[in-house]
């Protein structure tokens, strides 16, 4: 029977003979090309589609990588040369994937970017791409990578989380649950903050799939990674300029294309810059209920780092504040633990002051239950006319909750 060792070498004469035939790779080429092998003969079915199934993903796909970016549990998949590490929610662990030679893992680097339409050589020695499963791929070659090539793969979850599910894995408390739903269906605008890799995207995409199926949703972004369950959303995507330099579209742009397309939920995917300004405009002209994602490492970090976002758009200290505090009224903050991501706090965006400069303040904390800002928070879901959720009827003893 054929070992290991002549099912790599059965497997490499066919990617050779793809290679210099030019013949269209699909799975059943790839499976006939193997039968045809005269070591094939000794295979059985299941040995030869395994073989065939190596052989397209080393063509085609993410070749030795294809497992691990396969598997519901990988976040993250990162090359360093011919090393591997990944991500399975609960930090960085390596792992023994046989890659071959540097050149091995270059090759796969040019062939996976060339695939998604971008250049990856040595004029241009760096590209973001995305794969046709929606994994996102960054990869840079030496010399710029000193002990390069490095990739670094964020996969792609084609179902997001429901509600249930992020509270069965321990990243939302069930009695917070209730809360983040209530948010939603008061049409409260929102910012899902924290790290990166801390969970951002997954916990925006359950939300909106909390949307009612009624509204429209127009999501914006600079990479598409958004894909909430829900049966009415469009997306915009960003476009970095070509080889010449031209063509480029900007969030700024979108987003105020997105504004003419009759959207009840405006998303951000993620600001990161300018475009901040005109999300906080279109927020404060009608457009309520709109959310989005952004870095920081703590939520006290968000006024500043939205301040520095509006400076890039031109727009002053003082004017910053005021859009914010009419624009926005919610924070959530996750965080990245040993023990996976999790909802650290619900806080409100509050003007206080004689300058009315916002600050946040807690309406809740993992650990430490309500702050100060969880009768203010009732008090607006209740304005809105939804009903106020138990965790928040604590902060008015003896009674269930604001009048």
């Amino acid at each position: 029977m054929t070992g290991p060792a002549d099912a790599g070498e059965l497997a490499a004469r066919v990617r050779h003979r793809f290679a210099a035939e030019a013949t269209p790779v699909t799975p059943a080429a790839v499976v006939s090309a193997v039968r045809a092998e005269p070591d094939a003969a000794v295979l059985g079915d299941t040995a030869l589609l395994r073989i065939a199934d190596r052989v397209h993903d080393d063509l085609v796909g993410a070749g030795p990588l294809a497992p691990l970016l396969a598997d519901p549990q990988v976040t993250d998949v990162l090359v360093n040369g011919t090393r591997v590490w990944v991500d399975r929610g609960r930090g960085l662990h390596q792992v023994a994937v046989p890659l071959g030679t540097v050149d091995d893992v270059r090759r796969l680097a040019q062939r996976l970017t060339a695939a998604a339409g971008r250049r990856l050589d040595d004029a241009s020695p760096y590209a973001d791409a995305r794969l046709p499963d929606g994994t996102r791929l960054h990869a840079v070659l030496s010399p710029v990578a000193t002990d390069g090539p490095y990739l670094s793969l964020r996969t792609f979850r084609q179902r997001p989380f429901t509600l249930d599910e992020l509270v069965r894995q321990g990243a939302v408390p069930r009695p917070v649950a209730p809360l983040l739903a209530a948010m939603v269906a008061a049409r409260l605008a929102y910012l899902v903050t924290g790290g990166t890799g801390s969970g951002k995207t997954t916990l925006l995409n359950t939300l909106l799939g909390l949307v009612p199926g009624t509204e429209r949703i127009v999501l914006v972004e600079d990479a598409a990674e958004l894909r909430p369950v829900h049966p009415h959303v469009i997306g915009l995507q960003a476009r970095t300029s070509n080889v010449e330099g031209a063509g480029a579209v900007g969030l700024s742009d979108l987003v105020r294309q997105a504004l003419r397309m009759r959207p009840d939920r405006l998303v951000v995917g993620e600001c990161r810059g300018a475009e901040v300004v005109d999300l906080l405009a279109a927020l404060n002209t009608g457009h309520d209920g709109g959310a989005g994602t952004l870095h920081a490492n703590a939520a006290t970090d968000v006024p500043a780092r939205l301040e520095a976002l509006g400076m890039l758009g031109g727009l002053p200290r003082a004017a910053l504040h005021a859009q914010v505090a009419a624009a926005l009224q919610v924070l959530l903050q996750v965080r990245r633990t040993t023990e996976g991501r999790v909802l650290e706090s619900v806080s409100l965006l509050l003007p206080e002051g004689p300058d009315r400069m916002v600050t946040v303040v807690p309406a809740w904390l993992r650990g430490r239950g309500l702050g100060l800002a969880a009768r203010p928070l009732g008090a607006l879901l209740r304005e809105r006319g939804v009903a106020v959720p138990p965790i928040l009827c604590a902060a008015w003893p003896g009674s269930a909750g604001p009048s």
